[in-house]
């Protein structure tokens, strides 16, 4: 029997990479790794019994079924086209303007994301809907792209954000306070893309033209046309900020609104509902399938006592909180090249977690640089996963165009980081502002 835990860490996690080489899906293998170390260490009878208790403990989570409702709302509202309103109301009031067709993807993605809450959903929508404007406007493919790209990460940053409620069910945090505390870093991360793409038309005109202006009279029938993007919204942000829904409840709304408008639209039919329900179905049980192997694993790192060695280790080593919270994104982009932002959000959190939280940093601060610090390696070569999304859809496009036009936004991403670790007043003030006026 071994008895170093950090040992017992290593040898964890190469065999989950094992079974993952193999095809094993990332969820089960943890749950594999996990219930058969329990058995090395308290027996058989003892791990079993996990099987019967994290699936229930993940099912019964009113945290975790918001899940397949954000889903299904998203999933919705893309099949009856709100994501095209989105995009639209955007482009009439941007698109007149120098690099205003990019201004008006960024923005879209964010209001997109504030209803579908994934990134790659957000990445695969926008890429079908603003890819072919921009490409008839004459706008550089790469750079075109690689806006989708960027803004298709803020799916997942722009409450209500599926991962968020991930990160919430693996910390033991308060949902509803990961979303207020998102709300501000994600208007300035919008901010600082409209920047970047504000510099790139001063520096290089040609790859991002202007288009015709639109009459005040065409906007405001284009922003009517909108309507429906902004109920959904409201009602849900509205609600939940409010107090009136439950973070669950606003969800299941969501849905209720977005079915209401997705049975009158043009994409009515049975074949598209099932669709619908399906993709969202077979997304949730992947998800908690990983919740249910993160916990297993969790478990088995517990009975170790791997991240409290883990801690020891590194306050043994004498460096600063900064310097190891440094290591730890790094680690975090290196992840992102290989996994999706769900598998390294699952497979980190039980031994980095302890850690934050052992260096003095706030759980619902760490809770969006986690989310941030996944959506830069969502974009980061060699692998970028919204990259390859973008590409798939648009296969004339090359890849070396998408990833060098990626810069300045990873460079707007990095100030976004420097800004969030100096100022973390950024994402935490307005939940203290909430919590003052309940």
């Amino acid at each position: 029997m071994v008895d170093d835990p950090i040992l017992w860490l290593a040898m964890s996690f190469v065999a989950m990479l094992a079974l993952i080489f193999v095809e094993v899906p990332i969820g089960i293998a943890m749950a594999i790794v996990g219930v058969a170390g329990v058995a090395l260490i308290i027996g058989i009878d003892p791990a079993l019994s996990l099987l019967a208790v994290e699936p229930v403990t993940a099912v019964s989570s009113a945290e975790l079924a918001a899940i397949p409702m954000f889903l299904l709302m998203g999933n919705l509202a893309t099949s009856a086209g709100i994501s095209g309103d989105i995009f639209r109301v955007a482009q009439a009031f941007l698109g007149h303007r120098r690099g205003g067709m990019a201004m008006a993807t960024i923005t879209g993605c964010a209001g997109y994301g504030a209803i579908c809450g994934s990134s790659v959903a957000t990445t695969a929508a926008m890429t079908r809907i603003a890819l072919p404007e921009m490409e008839k406007r004459n706008y550089a493919g790469g750079f075109a792209a690689a806006t989708i790209a960027t803004g298709g990460g803020l799916g997942m940053l722009i409450p209500p954000s599926i991962i968020m409620v991930l990160y919430a069910v693996l910390t033991e945090q308060f949902v509803l306070e990961l979303f207020a505390a998102a709300i501000v870093p994600g208007l300035l991360s919008v901010a600082l893309y409209l920047g970047v793409i504000a510099l790139v038309a001063l520096r290089n005109p040609d790859s991002v033209p202007a288009t015709d202006r639109v009459g005040w009279r065409t906007r405001a029938k284009i922003a009517g046309e909108g309507w429906r993007a902004y109920a959904t919204i409201l009602v849900v942000v509205v609600g939940i900020y409010s107090g009136i829904f439950t973070v669950l409840e606003a969800a299941a709304v969501g849905v209720f609104i977005t079915f209401v408008f997705w049975y009158f639209s043009a994409a009515r039919g049975w074949d598209e509902l099932m669709s619908v329900v399906v993709e969202s179905a077979s997304l949730t049980g992947m998800m908690v399938m990983m919740v249910i192997g993160a916990n297993a694993m969790g478990y088995l790192l517990t009975l170790t006592n791997a991240p409290l060695e883990i801690v020891g280790a590194v306050e043994g080593m004498g460096l600063s909180p900064l310097m190891v919270l440094s290591l730890i994104l790094l680690m975090y982009i290196v992840l992102g090249m290989i996994f999706d932002s769900i598998a390294a959000l699952v497979l980190t959190t039980p031994f980095v977690f302890p850690l934050i939280i052992s260096l003095g940093y706030d759980p619902v601060w760490w809770g969006i640089i986690n989310v941030m610090i996944i959506e830069i390696a969502l974009v980061t070569p060699p692998i970028g996963m919204n990259v390859f999304i973008v590409k798939a859809l648009a296969p004339h496009l090359k890849l070396g165009s998408i990833f060098r036009a990626l810069g300045p936004f990873i460079v707007a991403n990095f100030v976004w980081l420097v800004l969030m670790i100096a100022f973390p007043q950024i994402a935490l003030w307005f939940p203290e502002f909430l919590a003052e006026m309940r």
